[in-house]
């Protein structure tokens, strides 16, 4: 949940909790994956969220060694609503699965709509579809760099983590109002 900022918890009685960012200790974010694969312990094309868990799984010994070299730390708050209400992203609104995206401010302005064009991840076909900069996150950075909203549970958890296509994204704009980023 650190990497994604919001979600829901499962109390050991079974609710759920959902829970949102509130802040974080200011430490640069250091991928976990990265670290893994310069140990050995992964190939680079397996640090999935899948492939990191499964490894997990099979060596617990190195948990702690693991998820220690990320010293970036997200501190989180109870959200009101429904538990089945969405994550809610920065502009403070539940994102919509498949139709939010998070963006990197420097480059895309927050709320904008945007045309992405990749590929799904599991069955490789064209996605092509309108979404809308609701969230931001540390470890976007770019002008072209925009992580899809797939939405909550396991389902959109397995597709979310298999989630490494490259593509296109066009951020729209009204007639003659220029991007704040300018290359």
């Amino acid at each position: 949940m650190h990497i994604q900022g919001s979600g829901r918890l499962k109390t050991p009685s079974g609710k759920y909790i959902r829970v949102g960012f509130a802040d974080k200790n200011e430490h640069p974010y250091v991928s976990i994956g990265r670290y893994m694969a310069d140990k050995g312990y992964l190939p680079l094309a397996q640090t999935s969220m899948q492939g990191i868990k499964a490894y997990m799984k099979q060596n617990p010994g190195r948990l702690a060694e693991v998820l220690g070299q990320n010293p970036s730390y997200v501190f989180f708050r109870e959200l009101t609503g429904s538990s089945e209400a969405g994550p809610v992203g920065a502009l403070g609104t539940p994102l919509l699965g498949e139709y939010a995206g998070a963006i990197d401010r420097h480059y895309i302005t927050l709320g904008a709509p945007l045309f992405v064009a990749t590929a799904h991840p599991t069955t490789k076909k064209a996605l092509n579809r309108l979404i809308m900069a609701q969230d931001t996150g540390s470890a976007i950075k770019g002008a072209v760099r925009v992580d899809y909203f797939w939405g909550y549970g396991d389902e959109a958890g397995e597709v979310a983590g298999k989630m490494k296509t490259t593509g296109y994204v066009w951020q729209l704009l009204p007639n003659g109002m220029k991007p704040s980023y300018q290359p």
